[in-house]
């Protein structure tokens, strides 16, 4: 029965109405097996549609097989943190994370070049931190990074449990305590010049506020409450699966289907039916009619509304989204000893490269790169004696008026000669098998704007004022272009509130990142 309390207030967050036994979850990316688990366990009966043959959405696998063997490539996020959540998904459904999934924590964390020649190792150990920021640059910086991370440990404490870990339905649910201390703090001033009360150096400045480009932004436009995302993997730590990143869906996938999930591969949802404001069934690209009392969305938010749904409302149309990137996934013969695992490569320009993507919609006149090395962790990733390097350049998204046809070959060029200068010397001759993303393939693969990183954390696209996870009577959805927003850590808690749109507040969850 429908409760009055569910849609007020001081009822708790608004929940689905009407019958919930039924649900059909569509995508089996990381949002929709962590919302598919979380519902499992809840005693719901559940499907999950997924039009790919294997689970994981954007964390999806490449592999490309030669007479030497077979390379095995991920073709989305490389940098994997915040484990606790992984593990509170699994015990959801009373399965052990270690039992599924082999986990290894990465050391350094990134290893960045700077153009004056400079090398420093990122660690998630203040101690072994401060240390090498003593010896690389000086113990002023040093004593500095030390003020820093007090500062985004708090910031993390204040932020996580009132803005992050659940359901917003009003920014009047954001006057909390908590909100008065992020003020206090400096949570709501501009992250580079917050940064910048602490770390002096341009190259503590770079390492510790790039991850504003995950949130689509500037660090000179992203507000300081940004600086959590440098917690999550500086602070936090980073780690690897053995297997690779595809290796977590297919582990939540399994225990899923454990547990009683239905899986349907190779199935493409066309459309969702509704009676006025209420979700009845799923009509796939065959024409089969699949019932559900509620219906989960991990698409991409605003195909969902204007593919399936057929509607796009303001608060969709209005959106502003995220740089794109250009990713180059290479089998090679080539080895580099002096890299790590995750190498982030700047440019002399800094500033500026965020201006060329997001004020001028250009490519980057002075390129900053990651390169991602897995083979490092886990040499089985591909054939004996190979390696397999994740290139990703950012680059505008489809806003701009890019040529990608035309561009995508000679761009092939300026990144292989980019990757020479900065080091890697031979690349273009050693790589053996290639496979090239550009935001036109990013499109096609259902990401609006072909921005694999959603709709940028302005503050008016943030919190309340990001869309809602619920639509109607029973449409819930789920993944980065909805509350809380982009990032594995992220869409894996998105997946969690969109369970709890059906089932209430699990009285059994404890997030370890809340106490």
């Amino acid at each position: 029965m429908t409760s009055l309390s569910r849609w007020l207030p001081f009822g708790g967050p608004r929940t689905v109405t009407g019958p919930s036994e039924k649900v059909v979850v569509v995508g089996a990316g990381l949002a929709g097996l962590s919302a598919a688990m979380r519902l499992a366990g809840a005693g719901r009966e559940v499907t999950v549609l997924e039009r790919e043959d294997v689970p994981g959405g954007r964390a999806g696998r490449l592999d490309i097989t030669t007479a030497d063997g077979t390379y095995r490539f991920d073709t989305g996020p490389t940098v994997l943190t915040m484990p606790d959540l992984i593990a509170d998904a699994f015990d959801s459904v009373g399965e052990d994370m270690d039992t599924w999934l082999d986990l290894e924590p990465i050391s350094p964390l990134y290893r960045a070049f700077y153009p004056d020649g400079s090398v420093l190792d990122v660690h998630s150990d203040t101690e072994a931190m401060t240390q090498e920021i003593t010896e690389v640059i000086g113990p002023d910086e040093a004593a500095g990074y030390r003020r820093y991370v007090d500062f985004v440990s708090q910031l993390y404490k204040y932020e996580m449990k009132d803005f992050i870990d659940r359901n917003i339905d009003s920014p009047l649910d954001l006057i909390t305590p908590d909100l008065a201390k992020l003020i206090a703090i400096g949570g709501f001033r501009k992250l580079a010049p917050k940064v910048r009360e602490y770390l002096k150096d341009p190259r503590t400045e770079r390492i510790y506020s790039f991850q504003a480009m995950y949130a689509g932004l500037s660090p000179y436009d992203a507000l300081a409450i940004y600086a959590v995302i440098a917690y999550m993997d500086s602070v936090a730590g980073v780690y690897f699966p053995k297997g690779g990143m595809h290796a977590l869906p297919v582990a939540m996938a399994g225990a899923a289907e454990k547990h009683g999930v239905t899986f349907r591969y190779g199935t493409t949802v066309a459309s969702i039916e509704t009676r006025g404001d209420r979700a009845t069934a799923v009509i796939t690209e065959d024409g089969e009619r699949i019932e559900a009392d509620v219906v989960v969305v991990n698409a991409d938010l605003p195909v969902a509304h204007r593919d399936l749904l057929g509607r796009e409302p303001w608060s969709v149309r209005r959106l502003t989204y995220s740089p794109s990137c250009y990713l180059l996934l290479a089998g090679s013969s080539a080895h580099y000893s002096k890299i790590a695992h995750h190498n982030i490569h700047f440019g002399r320009s800094w500033q500026g490269v965020f201006e060329d993507l997001i004020d001028h919609r250009s490519l980057m006149s002075d390129p900053s790169v990651l390169v991602t090395n897995p083979t490092r962790s886990d040499p089985s990733l591909a054939p004996a004696g190979k390696e397999i390097y994740y290139v990703l350049f950012p680059t505008p998204n489809l806003d701009s008026p890019i040529d990608w046809e035309r561009t995508k070959p000679r761009y092939r060029q300026e990144v292989l000669r980019t990757l020479e200068e900065r080091g890697y010397v031979g690349f273009s001759d050693a790589i053996e098998v290639e496979d090239v993303t550009t935001p036109v393939e990013w499109g096609a693969r259902g990401m609006e704007r072909g921005a694999p990183f959603a709709s940028a954390h302005s503050f008016l696209q943030t919190g309340p004022f990001r869309p809602s996870n619920l639509w109607g009577e029973n449409v819930v959805f789920t993944g980065s272009g909805t509350q809380p927003g982009v990032g594995v850590p992220m869409v894996l808690i998105s997946g969690r509130l969109a369970a709890e749109r059906i089932t209430g507040k699990d009285p059994n969850y404890r997030s370890r990142a809340m106490r």
